[in-house]
């Protein structure tokens, strides 16, 4: 039985808003996603033809709690530093910068979405410049250059294919219990600590699929608005069924459907897991 999550990545993210308009303009227009699919109340977001986002309107649902676990940010990779250096030319334009950082592993620019939902868009500097320590990353924040960054702009307004969610940072209510369904049961391996506050985890050597943190002192299971379910894609069958097994034999509960497998973290949040077509 395969023991880790090898081979895996984020897919789509789902997010629950109340103003439908408002939010996947912001994600055409400032991250440069295109619009696959819209109907009233839904919106599929992607770069090229790959669905990335999905958006369900519910205008009565109400604000995410202060006390509850959830999304820290949602992060789109763009596949060239031109790419990135595009997107920050459409957040001065039309949004506001919230942060920026050198991580050593990559470069990147923080921003907030209409709803306050964490955006993070960024740039993987080549594997073999990552700072690596005993077989672990050790991604620093570092000041970012954005003048420097912002020279390498092409002018393009729509992210570029190849464009993906690259990880996803979410806040934890207990990182030892999320380290037991994420490591011990779903099979992905840690790549980073850093003290008690904060756990870097991935499938492979990639830096971070999920990073987890409770720095915000989250109390409560994931609530209100915000994110709403996100899936990782496996390679096959095989490496499927065996997280199934792990995660059964740890007594989280599975529910298993045509697409895959559908699993609820320690801190409520939805994740689903399918083989990648």
């Amino acid at each position: 039985m395969t023991e880790r999550l090898d081979g895996a990545r984020v897919g789509r993210v789902a997010l629950a808003v109340t103003d439908l308009d408002a939010a996947a303009a912001f994600y055409r227009g400032v991250v440069g996603l295109a619009v696959l699919d819209r109907t009233t109340d839904a919106a599929t977001l992607g770069a090229s033809d790959t669905p990335l986002l999905e958006l369900r309107a519910d205008e009565g649902l109400p604000e995410r709690p202060r006390s509850a676990a959830g999304l820290y940010h949602v992060a789109f990779r763009f596949p060239s530093r031109g790419a990135l250096a595009d997107a920050l030319e459409r957040v001065r334009e039309t949004w506001r910068l919230d942060g920026a950082a050198d991580h050593g592993v990559s470069e990147a620019l923080y921003l907030a979405d209409p709803e306050g939902n964490g955006v993070e868009l960024y740039y993987d500097r080549p594997k073999d410049a990552w700072p690596v320590a005993d077989g672990r990353v050790e991604m620093t924040t570092d000041p970012l250059a954005l003048d420097n960054l912002a020279a390498d702009a092409t002018g393009a307004d729509d992210a570029p294919p190849g464009t993906d969610v690259g990880h996803l940072h979410l806040e934890s209510t207990d990182l030892a219990a999320a380290r037991a369904f994420y490591v011990d049961a779903l099979g992905l391996s840690v790549r980073q600590e850093l003290g008690q506050d904060a756990l870097f985890v991935a499938a492979s050597d990639y830096h971070h699929h999920i990073g987890l943190n409770t720095w915000r002192d989250r109390t409560t299971p994931a609530a209100g608005r915000g994110l709403d379910w996100y899936e990782l894609l496996v390679p096959d069958t095989g490496t499927l069924d065996a997280a199934a097994d792990r995660l059964s034999a740890a007594d989280y509960s599975v529910e298993k459907t045509h697409a895959g497998l559908t699993v609820v973290d320690p801190d409520g949040i939805t994740l689903r897991v399918r083989v990648d077509e």
